[in-house]
């Protein structure tokens, strides 16, 4: 029986079939030896990095036997985010900021201006001076510790509607708290320019009971910066005397005085940054970090960690991680200062819209301006994703943050997501303070009723309380 002609199939000769053969094993080869390669100058440029860098603090402080609450400050470990590391296929670090004694990355800030304000001879300890501060909390609770630590009062103005836990600790660390109305930077009565008003007029009383209005008025001192205010109780006459004599210039040293410490402006929590935070992630890192994501409210730890960062690794990504109400996503993004939730009319709040605190604003800083020229993109995270994140971190990690630290954390997701990144990248954020700040307004009773005591805040708000949030935003394909 004959076959059809093109039923046949003409089977390669021998030798085509060895070379077919021969090109199988070179390609496979081939590629198995690029990939080796890779993989060989990859690990070896990452462990000589490691031997060109110094050992690390947080190595060294096990046997260390610090001085007093301040010597705690910093040198905060770098906490691997396990659920959403293995689920992006991204190395996802935190850094523990609410290990810092005070309880909030804002410590570092704290600590520079008194101690800058000191070198500067503008503050002496134990002279009742009083420092007087406008905060949504977590610097004036970063102060009030180190005030009491370092023989200082502390005086500080904030917003009504902030977290009732945020005042209870002030008022435990021995701080004048004064609530008020919250308001724009425009007006008077805003808690910022309050502040600095109480600093002005510190030491200011009738000189005659009998004649109120006669009032002996604080002597302002002059500063390098015009943001930050000093006054003293010593009279004109000594403070404006130009030569004084040794025993005139200790008495005039301490006298009391008043200082505004000013986080938005001073330059010091710039620099709290640059020299601190940056320097200790790129240790603890050993300088292999592909990004940074951070929010921003006085910017400075954006700006002084990113820089520092740009100037070891100009190709780090800086990221902006901002909450809903605030003005600065669209400031990086499209240079204007505006958000939509802030038309007249839209707004529950008189400051920014958001359920977050620490956080967001609605103008730009000197500090945050330091930050501008560095950020290479931002991310909007709304009320609801932050909300989802701090229940996401507490189920899958045991970790329970506060509402700033969700939303990095959240920031951090989406730009994984949009770089396509999925083999081990590292991006590093920061974990501002714990969840024990925000139960009254962030949190609620129990994880299995989400309607539960505390959830009063997010319900009248019409947050809604979704985990499934995150697992969807986590699902979702990278748009790299």
């Amino acid at each position: 029986m004959h076959l059809p002609r093109f039923l046949l199939i003409k089977l390669p000769s021998k030798s085509t079939n060895r070379y077919l053969l021969y090109g199988v094993f070179i390609g496979l080869a081939l590629s198995l030896t690029t990939t080796s390669v890779i993989d060989y100058f990859q690990q070896r440029k990452r462990k000589h990095a490691e031997l060109t860098f110094e050992p690390r603090p947080i190595e060294l402080r096990s046997d260390e036997v610090v001085d007093g609450v301040t010597g705690l400050i910093g040198n905060t470990p770098l906490v691997r985010i396990k659920s959403l590391s293995e689920a992006l296929g991204v190395e996802i670090l935190g850094k523990a900021e609410f290990m810092n004694p005070g309880g909030s990355v804002k410590d570092r800030v704290a600590l520079r201006m008194i101690e800058d304000a000191e070198e500067q001879g503008l503050l002496h300890p134990h002279t009742g001076s009083r420092i007087f501060e406008g905060t949504v909390g977590s610097t004036g609770i970063s102060i009030a510790t180190i005030a009491r630590a370092k023989g200082y009062e502390a005086t500080i103005i904030m917003p009504d509607d902030v977290a009732e836990e945020k005042v209870k600790a002030l008022l435990a660390l021995g701080a004048q708290v004064e609530r008020v109305r919250p308001a724009s930077i425009v007006d008077k009565k805003q808690f910022v320019n309050l502040a600095r008003e109480r600093a002005k007029n510190f030491g200011s009383e009738p000189t005659d009971p009998a004649h109120p209005s006669q009032v002996h008025r604080g002597h302002l001192i002059p500063t390098a910066s015009s943001s930050v205010v000093v006054t003293t109780t010593a009279d004109d006459a000594l403070a404006d005397n130009a030569l004084m004599s040794p025993k005139e210039e200790r008495e005039f040293a301490m006298k009391p005085r008043g200082f505004f410490a000013d986080q938005f402006e001073n330059r010091s929590n710039y620099y709290a940054h640059y020299d601190g935070t940056g320097p200790e992630i790129w240790r603890q890192t050993s300088g292999w970090i592909d990004a940074f994501v951070s929010g921003a409210g006085t910017g400075g730890t954006i700006a002084g960690t990113g820089q520092y960062l740009k100037s070891k690794k100009e190709d780090i990504i800086v990221a902006l991680a901002d909450p809903e109400g605030s003005g600065l996503y669209n400031k990086v993004k499209y240079g204007v200062m505006f958000d939509k939730k802030e038309a007249e009319g839209t707004k529950r709040r008189h400051q920014v819209d958001t359920v977050v605190e620490g956080i967001g604003i609605n103008r730009l800083t000197h500090n945050f301006e330091l930050a501008l020229p560095i950020i290479d993109d931002a991310f909007r995270v709304t009320d609801a994703e932050a909300v989802a994140m701090s229940r996401y971190l507490v189920q899958h990690d045991g970790l329970f943050l506060g509402s700033s630290s969700a939303c990095n954390l959240v920031a951090c997701i989406k730009l994984a997501k949009k770089m396509g990144w999925n083999n081990g990248q590292r991006l590093v954020t920061i974990l501002c303070d714990s969840g024990t700040r925000h139960y009254s307004k962030f949190w609620f009773g129990s994880l299995l009723r989400p309607l539960a005591v505390n959830d009063d805040y997010l319900a009248k708000a019409k947050i809604p309380i979704d985990v499934g949030i995150i697992d969807r935003l986590l699902a979702e394909g990278s748009s790299a």
